[in-house]
């Protein structure tokens, strides 16, 4: 969003002001009257409860697709990484983002449960209550794994701290991502313009330089 946000305003003029947190914390707020324009949500379910409360100006719109993969410091002793080291018996600590609230945290717990992981590897999730808070506790160590996204995973800071393994998209759920317009926004031409321009060709086209992919 930082990046997406100078884009924006160096193309249009229009500056954005943006909230970060969990899609499910961000939906309360909404569902709880917070003032907001444009819901970018990490999937398609917490746009839809925004929907459902008749607080959204039409249907969901996806606007990328994302991608989940496994993380580890470069100093973590655990490279060449691969999805087995989530089984290392040196590994005791894994970065997961809480499942009930984070759409790559549902992704992530799928994709253990699939894979028939989740009851070995369970004891040692070390909880974020977000994506950026599960990729921080593995960033500092506090997790020698972590299960995030690639977005942040593909972010120079992280390239040059740590490597990462694509989780095979086959063993959870398609990470579709989806925005709403608010249908009590004072900016709502703004807002639909703003979707617009993520669903155009020219940021579709370069979704992968942010860790995402396009919507089809």
């Amino acid at each position: 969003m930082p990046a997406l946000s100078q884009a924006y305003e160096h193309a249009t003029g229009v500056k954005l002001v943006v909230s970060f947190g969990s899609s499910s914390t961000l939906a309360t707020q909404i569902l709880a009257g917070a003032p907001m324009d444009i819901f970018l949500g990490a999937d398609f379910t917490y746009p839809e409860k925004v929907v459902a409360a008749g607080l959204a100006d039409g249907a969901p719109a996806a606007y990328a697709k994302g991608t989940l993969v496994l993380w580890a410091r470069k100093d973590s002793g655990l490279l060449p990484l691969s999805i087995e080291a989530l089984t290392d018996p040196r590994v005791k600590t894994v970065a997961i983002a809480n499942e009930l609230h984070a759409p790559y945290g549902f992704a992530a717990a799928s994709a253990l449960r699939k894979m028939k992981l989740y009851d070995q590897v369970s004891p040692h999730f070390v909880v974020g209550e977000n994506i950026a808070q599960t990729a921080q506790f593995v960033e500092s160590g506090n997790a020698q794994l972590g299960l995030i996204s690639l977005t942040t995973a593909n972010t120079e800071h992280f390239r040059q701290i740590g490597e990462y393994v694509l989780v095979p998209t086959s063993q959870y759920p398609e990470i579709r991502q989806c925005a709403v317009v608010m249908k009590n926004s004072d900016r709502k031409a703004e807002a639909h313009a703003f979707l617009d321009w993520l669903l155009s060709p020219a940021v579709q086209e370069n979704w992968s330089k942010f860790g995402l992919a396009a919507v089809e």
